[in-house]
């Protein structure tokens, strides 16, 4: 398949997917949610590819979700569209018969974060930033991020990494669990192809069928999970809180809320 926001290469047994919107700080706007979406679910068709590795070009990995996206989706409908975009892309990925490994550098946040933590595997450069940061601009985390948090660090520190919306370095990202390697500036791409290249020398299809086992028995959490984000963000976008957020963000000043 052809794609504008992403490009997809498989090498044999290996597919590497690049979130293309540098210009963008890949940033994701309803036409890359979609086309991950298929993706994945095209992916699922690929039965000779074991491993998937997720990258981000030019600085970073992903900003997360397009704010001028935002700003210029006034439409309930329009939002909702996103929303089952977004609940699409989480399952197929989440449910992907292969391993997956994303490599971060620059930074990952918000729903670029999400789609991260959704990885088996994360690799993360030590200056990246690292951020659950929907609470900045008076949203929830949407893409499975309350699941993939609580998965990686439990429900009391989630809810408080979730609330504070800190930007962390790769240190501060790995002494809580939120990545697995924590990796010098430039080394993240050597340090994914000695992973790549171990996993493909290991048995790797007893390592998808443990992969399939345990996320089946967790796929009705997350598809819970979805439905819930999907009700919650869409009550949060009416808030007074929400749209000031999103102002201050764009003025690049302190927003101010009000808890309304």
């Amino acid at each position: 398949m052809e794609y504008d926001t992403i490009q997809l290469e498989i090498y044999d047994r290996r597919a590497v997917l690049l979130l293309s919107r540098p210009n963008a700080m890949n940033a994701m706007d309803y036409n890359m949610m979609r086309e991950l979406a298929d993706c994945f679910e095209q992916l699922h068709k690929e039965e000779s590819v074991q491993v998937l590795v997720i990258k981000g070009e030019g600085k970073v990995f992903s900003a997360g979700g397009d704010v001028k996206m935002m700003l210029k989706s006034e439409d309930p409908n329009d939002f909702e569209k996103i929303m089952s975009v977004i609940t699409r892309l989480v399952r197929a990925f989440y449910t992907l018969p292969m391993i997956t490994i994303a490599k971060i550098h620059g930074a990952a946040a918000g729903l670029g974060f999400s789609l991260a933590l959704g990885s088996d595997i994360i690799v993360a450069e030590t200056p990246s930033k690292i951020a659950m940061n929907f609470i900045g601009i008076g949203l929830i985390p949407d893409g499975g991020g309350h699941f993939f948090m609580q998965e990686r660090v439990g429900t009391m520190k989630a809810k408080q990494l979730i609330w504070e919306g800190k930007v962390m370095n790769g240190d501060e990202a790995a002494s809580l669990g939120l990545i697995d390697y924590n990796v010098p500036e430039g080394a993240a791409a050597a340090t994914v192809d000695q992973i790549v290249g171990k996993l493909l020398a290991s048995p790797i299809a007893a390592m998808i069928e443990t992969k399939k086992i345990l996320h089946a028995q967790k796929l009705p959490q997350l598809e819970g999970i979805l439905t819930s984000e999907a009700e919650g963000q869409t009550k949060m976008r009416k808030t007074q809180d929400h749209l000031e957020g999103i102002q201050a963000f764009v003025e690049k000043r302190l927003p101010e809320f009000i808890g309304k």
